[in-house]
């Protein structure tokens, strides 16, 4: 018996979003809604829900995310041989204020595994032991991934902003 339709639900309703803000640190907009939605079709096609949903939809996420930004990147390198060049634009802009561009800025500037590691905690709610089955290392390292990836957070908020008058 698979899993119905009322489970499937709430399922989505309870991780969705947060599996969308995981894929994005591999996937843009419709990328890791494409990544999630490849998840809950998975999910769907099981034979019974798996004993620990979240910590599988963060798994097929993953993969999912990772195979296409694979993909994606085979693409540019072949456009890029072919002649054309693109450049990733890099907009800083001069505001004291925190608000989320900067929070997912600085968030993009840590390594993949601790980006991966703060992500997976905080948005979406998994136990260290997952965040390591996960990223296939230690508990311990999991936390050690998490917890340098929130020093090094709170270290680049904190920093002042660039100023722009010239005398300073």
């Amino acid at each position: 018996m698979g899993i119905g339709p009322d489970e499937l639900g709430r399922l989505f309703d309870a991780h969705a979003a947060a599996l969308v803000l995981y894929a994005r640190q591999w996937r843009d907009g419709h990328g890791a809604e494409d990544a999630v939605q490849e998840a809950f079709i998975a999910l769907a096609l099981q034979s019974r829900t798996p004993d620990r949903p979240a910590a599988w939809l963060h798994r097929v996420v993953r993969n999912a995310a990772l195979s296409a930004r694979r993909g994606a990147r085979r693409r540019r390198d072949r456009e890029g041989r072919a002649g054309r060049s693109e450049a990733d634009p890099w907009f800083r802009t001069v505001d004291d204020r925190l608000d989320a561009r900067e929070a997912v800025a600085r968030l993009a500037e840590l390594d993949d595994d601790a980006r991966e590691a703060v992500t997976a905690r905080i948005w979406g709610g998994l136990t260290f032991e997952e965040i390591a089955a996960l990223q296939g290392c230690s508990t311990a390292a999991a936390h050690r991934r998490y917890r340098a990836g929130l020093a090094r957070l709170q270290e680049r908020l904190e920093r002042p902003c660039p100023s722009t008058d010239p005398t300073t």
